[in-house]
């Protein structure tokens, strides 16, 4: 069997993968919710949904760093990795191992190809058609909810010491624009600029993410001392994990948009 992941590598596969390891904590939880949590056998120490499938399976270190003879010894079938979260060092070692299978996701319709393109792997079709649905449900409740709601400029911010937002063409850019929030960073700046002065001063609202960086709510009361925007602590889950967790994600959305 070949399949064509979405980095337009040609993945070719003997079988239907029955040992997977996922390098890609949003992924992990997709393939539980597609009925495939037997056939995981290695995940890294960020993939903590569902909470308790840690304990399950055998962890092979992180999403930069893995420990290749660890995985190697679970003699898998596919490996699963992300262009962002992974490097391309990663996966030229892993293609040694097993046939790799790369994501690249910064819209929403690359996160419902690549739910079905794995459901289509899997021979879970069914089920990657369910949450397909589910999610563009929610999406166009969320739609019809934002389209009177009033346009705001907002900085999303990732990092601490330095200072780095996140900047188009991401993911979290793209669900920035589907809650009616314009994103300050300038388009010519990196995906993940360190920021100044300058784009603080733009933003009327200002987004301190629970992760990478495990922002606070101390954080949050100590700028609505310095800055005159309104300050909010988000959940980074939500607005990062391409997925399943999209269902959950644009629930919270909704949140933000109650008068």
């Amino acid at each position: 069997m070949e399949f064509v992941d979405q980095l337009n590598r040609k993945v070719f596969l003997q079988k239907t993968p029955s040992r997977i390891i996922s390098l890609v904590p949003s992924q992990t939880e997709l393939l539980v919710d597609l009925g495939l949590r037997n056939s995981l056998v290695g995940i890294t120490k960020f993939c903590v949904h569902p909470s308790n499938l840690r304990s399950e399976k055998v962890i092979v270190g992180g999403t930069k760093k893995v420990n290749y003879k660890k995985i190697k010894s679970l003699f898998p079938d596919i490996i699963i990795c992300n262009k962002e979260e992974n490097t391309e060092d990663m996966v030229l070692q892993l293609e040694k191992i097993a046939p790799v299978w790369v994501s690249d996701i910064n819209a929403i319709p690359e996160c419902f190809w690549m739910i079905g393109q794995l459901g289509e792997i899997f021979q879970s079709s069914e089920n990657a058609a369910e949450i397909i649905t589910k999610i563009e449900i929610e999406l166009s409740d969320l739609r019809k909810i934002v389209q009177d709601s009033k346009t705001r400029k907002v900085l999303y911010l990732i990092w601490k010491d330095p200072y780095m937002a996140v900047g188009k063409k991401t993911f979290i850019d793209a669900l920035l624009h589907e809650n009616k929030f314009i994103n300050v960073i300038d388009a010519e700046l990196s995906r993940y600029p360190e920021i100044g002065d300058k784009e603080f001063k733009k933003a009327d609202l200002i987004f301190l993410s629970t992760e990478p960086y495990p922002f606070k709510n101390k954080d949050a009361i100590k700028m609505n001392d310095i800055f005159e925007a309104e300050i909010k602590l988000v959940d980074g889950e939500y607005f990062s994990w391409y997925g399943s967790r999209l269902i959950q994600g644009i629930k919270y959305f909704k949140t933000f948009h109650k008068a």
